[in-house]
């Protein structure tokens, strides 16, 4: 006696392991949230990132920004494309592109980040700087980094 489709896909449904529904919990997260997943902390980002999309058997990952971002941080220029891809495992990300960092006169890519302890390391090929990972628990602003307010307060005068 053939089954009716209803019970046969109700039947496929229960036999799942709990962990296929945890995937489409995903679609859910948000790109600050799926970093987190990963032991990387929210300010690696800047504010304002419209989506992003994430392969989880393979770490690839892309992230979109409505627009290229710069913003000044301390002695540093950085500078966001609209895109950024790169390849997430925990505690690193290789194969960034999509993120440079002015160093003097230059414009250098950052290809990889790795989360170290309380570092934060991020290499532009032959060298790395490593910052404390407490510098990135707050996602920059595009435009002003972390010095938003005094810009807020000139627009809103203006």
């Amino acid at each position: 006696m053939p089954c009716p489709s209803g019970i046969l896909l109700f039947l496929i449904l229960i036999s799942l392991p709990a962990s296929s529904f945890a995937v489409a919990d995903d679609d859910n997260l948000s790109a600050y949230q799926a970093l987190q997943q990963y032991d990387f902390p929210v300010g690696i980002l800047p504010n304002g990132v419209v989506g992003y999309e994430l392969n989880r058997e393979t770490g690839e990952f892309s992230a979109y920004l409505s627009g290229a971002c710069k913003f000044d941080i301390d002695s540093y220029q950085l500078s966001y494309e609209s895109t950024i891809k790169g390849v997430i495992s925990p505690g690193r990300i290789t194969n960034l592109k999509g993120v440079s960092v002015k160093i003097l006169f230059f414009w250098l890519n950052i290809g990889e980040v790795i989360h170290n302890g309380d570092q934060m390391e991020f290499s532009v090929g032959i060298a790395s700087a490593n910052f404390p990972i407490d510098n990135f628990y707050e996602s920059p602003q595009c435009g002003c980094g972390f010095n938003c307010n005094g810009l807020n307060a000139l627009a809103s005068s203006i």
